[in-house]
């Protein structure tokens, strides 16, 4: 790419498209922009939009999932518990890399870690009289999000930037203290910033969710993804931080996606704690006729969303997390090459004078992951984003993640060869070259 494209085609793109605002648009709206103008220029464009995997699917779940379907699972009905084996597997799975017993019972497949929080969120939302709101810690993957606005939930967020450590407390205890949050969400290792809680955080969320009786959902999208310390041994520390070693209002979400690189099958699970599976609700006994939150998530809210996750593929996530226990696979080994893609872009960026945005977990920087965020100068989220789209960059903004903070996430996902790396460069040089003319 020469030069940055003019600003009036750009504009007659979102106009097109009917986008006033691109500091507004959700991850498809950018990534349909960028396929515009890609198109347009004729010019490959960096892509750092889409937290899609960048590495090939696990084989194991590839055959686990042919055997399935050789044998014609596909033409019956899957259990929406789920398959027992599975139920098994990530019950193992979970004590040997996040270190917490789960019961089978409570552990549940869903369609992605999406369908999970869905309807997570639906049931919180009823559990209680006044508790009708979700809180989340921001910033965040965006269609989380969006899920309580579509079921018209209430909800809430802040941004965690000025909240880290004991800051955290008195933050979450303003809204817990209001009596009305049914649940609180985030992500860990976090989604965009890549922050990941401090083990003093943790216990804050799960002390103030056992005395106001709020629910943690836990999305573990990025399961053992701190490449800071080595978590690829199963059974043996350093494990996975959680939650749940401080409260039993717990629910965590897994997702094969990122972990299994298997997100084209759509395949997740919720773990819900053996406490908060058996806890009896009225507003559930009089609504359902079922009182157990865990019984009612299984057989009235699940049921009714989806009827159950997809055979076949509840078959490939059963034997990815049986060989990880077993020492066959080493996911975390695997998941690595994320860490080395972070760490060369990365470069690329502050050499252009890019700064991290979110910088620190406390008093170490962030690790090298599946996304990073970065700025440039004082330059606000739309006037970023646009000159990026100009040079070739393509990039969601802050903002669109409940952050109060400018600037974009970077997923590295598509960084796949050294061109790739290169023409990040050459686009980031075109855009200061724009910017500072």
């Amino acid at each position: 790419m020469k030069q940055a494209l003019p600003q009036e085609t750009l504009d007659k793109v979102l106009q097109e498209m009917g986008i006033e605002n691109i500091s507004r648009t959700t991850i498809r709206q950018c990534a349909m922009i960028g396929s515009q103008l890609e198109e347009i220029s004729g010019e490959p464009f960096s892509h750092l939009e889409f937290g899609v995997p960048g590495i090939p699917a696990c084989p194991i779940g590839i055959e686990a999932q042919k055997k399935a379907l050789d044998e014609g699972k596909c033409s019956i009905y899957p259990s929406v518990q789920g398959l027992p084996e599975l139920k098994k597997n990530a019950s193992r799975f979970v004590k040997a890399f996040i270190d917490v017993d789960i019961n089978p019972k409570g552990i549940v497949p869903t369609v992605g870690s999406m369908q999970g929080s869905l309807t997570c969120i639906l049931e919180c939302s009823q559990l209680q009289p006044g508790k009708d709101t979700i809180l989340y810690i921001c910033p965040g993957f965006s269609a989380h999000g969006r899920q309580p606005d579509i079921l018209g939930i209430k909800n809430e967020i802040f941004d965690i930037y000025e909240y880290r450590a004991e800051k955290l407390r008195d933050k979450l205890e303003s809204y817990f203290k209001q009596g009305n949050v049914a649940a609180v969400l985030y992500s860990n290792p976090n989604n965009p910033a890549w922050i990941c809680l401090t083990e003093e955080e943790l216990q804050i969320i799960g002390e103030l969710a056992t005395q106001y009786d709020v629910i943690v959902l836990e999305d573990m999208a990025y399961l053992c993804m701190d490449f800071r310390k080595d978590m690829s041994v199963p059974f043996e520390p350093p494990f996975q931080s959680t939650v749940a070693r401080y409260t039993d209002n717990y629910v965590m979400l897994l997702s094969a996606s990122k972990i299994f690189s298997y997100a084209g099958e759509r395949i997740g699970m919720v773990c819900i704690g053996d406490k908060l599976y058996r806890r009896e609700y009225p507003a559930l006994k009089e609504k359902w006729g079922i009182a157990s939150f865990g019984d009612n998530f299984i057989l009235n809210y699940l049921y009714i969303n989806t009827s159950g996750a997809a055979h076949t593929a509840q078959y490939a996530f059963s034997a990815m997390l049986e060989a990880s226990v077993d020492g066959r696979y080493n996911f975390v080994k695997e998941l690595r090459e994320y860490g080395q893609r972070a760490y060369l872009s990365r470069e690329i960026f502050e050499r252009n004078g890019f700064h991290l945005v979110y910088d620190r977990d406390m008093e170490q920087t962030i690790g090298d992951g599946f996304f990073y965020t970065v700025g440039y100068k004082d330059m606000q989220n739309r006037e970023l984003l646009e000159a990026l789209f100009r040079c070739g960059v393509v990039a969601i903004p802050l903002n669109t993640t409940g952050s109060g903070q400018c600037g974009i996430r970077v997923c590295v996902s598509r960084l796949l060869s050294e061109a790739d790396f290169q023409r990040l460069e050459e686009h980031l040089k075109l855009f200061v070259n724009l910017v500072n003319s």
